[in-house]
């Protein structure tokens, strides 16, 4: 038999590990010293050791380790465990790829401009949302014509929302698309979240928005002033990282629209690599 210290070197782990395996019931001692309280090991239980050492190095927790071992699971189990864990790494790897490149972007930046940028943006996941909305056709994406149209739409759509007692969930949300029929115009959604149950009437849509898995997202602060120059500014980081648009923008605002200096709005736009 070997002792604790010497399993544990042989098997190239640490004793507090071995203790640990026995505190779980997954790897016991052969016998222990009822006086001194001395763990030993056999030869034979350097194989239960080594699969241990394998599946906890594939990434399972020691929980499904132990369940692997003791409770006979079957070949097709454990390749459903595998594949399982192969799709938790690749996700692992893509995010990591992901973050990579928004690193050396970074110091791209950094080294063209000598300084740190002053706006931060994150590609993200956006989840589905459940809009109450109004719709109206602007000149062109231009802040003289969008503005005062979205400030009608937002304040019809509240009123009518407010007689049929249908209460929002969350911010404002705008999204632009070009006009289909004629190819000139932008046509302008303006929505607020609704509770699940809430639905439309013939004088407002509720419609759902998808989730959206990779967004390119920055946060704008005040309305009054800048906003375009941001906007533009995503649009520069989208091409700079070799991402392209896929799909339309959307706009989250939170604040109050009678103090617009004190909004903070969020330009969400749907991407995909290039």
């Amino acid at each position: 038999m070997f002792t604790i210290g010497d399993f544990a070197r042989h098997g190239r782990v640490s004793i507090r590990m071995l203790r640990h395996y026995d505190t779980m019931g997954l790897l016991r001692p052969a016998r222990v010293d009822r006086s001194s309280g001395y763990r030993f090991y056999e030869a034979a239980q350097l194989s239960r050791l080594n699969r241990v050492v394998v599946l906890k190095d594939l990434g399972f927790t020691l929980q499904q380790v132990r369940t692997i071992l003791d409770e006979d699971v079957s070949t097709e189990e454990l390749r459903g465990m595998l594949r399982l864990r192969r799709a938790e790494l690749e996700t692992a790897l893509a995010d990591a790829a992901s973050g990579l490149v928004q690193v050396e972007a970074r110091l791209r930046s950094i080294e063209n401009e000598g300084r740190m940028p002053q706006e931060d943006v994150v590609v993200r996941r956006l989840p589905a949302v459940r809009l109450a909305r109004l719709s109206g056709t602007a000149a062109s994406f231009g802040p003289d014509d969008t503005g005062p149209l979205t400030g009608r739409l937002f304040d019809e759509l509240c009123r009518r929302l407010d007689s049929a007692g249908i209460t929002p969930t969350g911010p404002r949300t705008v999204c632009f698309e070009t006009a289909a029929e004629s190819g000139y115009g932008i046509v302008v959604h303006v929505g607020l979240p609704v509770p699940p149950e809430a639905v439309g009437g013939t004088d407002f849509q509720v419609v759902p928005l998808p989730p959206v898995e990779r967004a390119a997202t920055i946060v704008h602060r005040g309305m009054t002033h800048g906003f375009l120059s941001t906007s533009q500014l995503l649009v520069r980081w989208v091409d700079a990282h070799d991402y392209r648009f896929d799909g339309h923008a959307r706009e989250v605002t939170l604040g109050s629209p009678e103090n617009p200096d004190e909004c903070v709005a969020e330009l969400q736009a749907p991407v995909v690599a290039a």
